[in-house]
């Protein structure tokens, strides 16, 4: 797993490098923090345009994050039933594409992209099928307030979730964040 997330990684940096274009970089870059959305529990983001754009167009978007699964049971060694949580770590990677205006702190948001967990998770369909998987789709239908320039951001919106059962999952984010040049 390690492997795949330095892969992962890798690749994102080297799209991210590619994709600007040499000159005045206009371009608006975000780091921020959410709750919910492709990271499932928490997640800390970057996310870029692929063109020199200070608001719209085509980006990436990437971060790492954890979520926590159901409680296990198990018994401890005076035979007490016991319960423990186990975390697990999320890496969102997706595409976005941004509507809005050039001059306009508003924005709307659309992607889709895949979380990687780092260890398989079962999940149950709505037919009553398990299956187990590191691999989760998401899309993502968001309303940004960005500043034109450098400044606090903040989003919140859909992003249903499509499971390791392959069922359609309705789920939500909302992040704040922080947008430079």
């Amino acid at each position: 797993m390690k492997k795949l997330t330095l892969s992962v990684t890798l690749i994102l940096a080297t799209i991210t490098c590619f994709a600007q274009e040499s000159g005045e970089d206009k371009t608006v870059k975000q780091f921020y923090t959410e709750m919910g959305g492709p990271g499932i529990m928490f997640s800390a983001n970057f996310d870029t345009r692929f063109i020199r754009s200070r608001q719209t167009g085509l980006g990436i978007r990437f971060g790492v994050g954890f979520t926590v699964k159901d409680n296990e049971e198990y018994t401890d060694q005076n035979g007490n039933i016991q319960y423990r949580f186990r975390t697990i770590g999320t890496i969102p990677v997706g595409i976005n594409y941004l509507l809005g205006k050039e001059t306009s702190p508003h924005t709307f948001e659309a992607g889709a992209g895949i979380t990687i967990l780092t260890s398989k998770v079962e999940m149950l369909n709505y037919s009553g099928h398990q299956k187990a998987g590191n691999i989760m789709g998401f899309f993502s239908f968001m309303y940004r307030r960005q500043p034109i320039n450098n400044g606090f951001t903040w989003r919140i919106g859909f992003t249903p979730l499509i499971n390791t059962a392959g069922d359609i999952v309705p789920f939500a984010g909302v992040g704040i964040g922080y947008s430079f040049k």
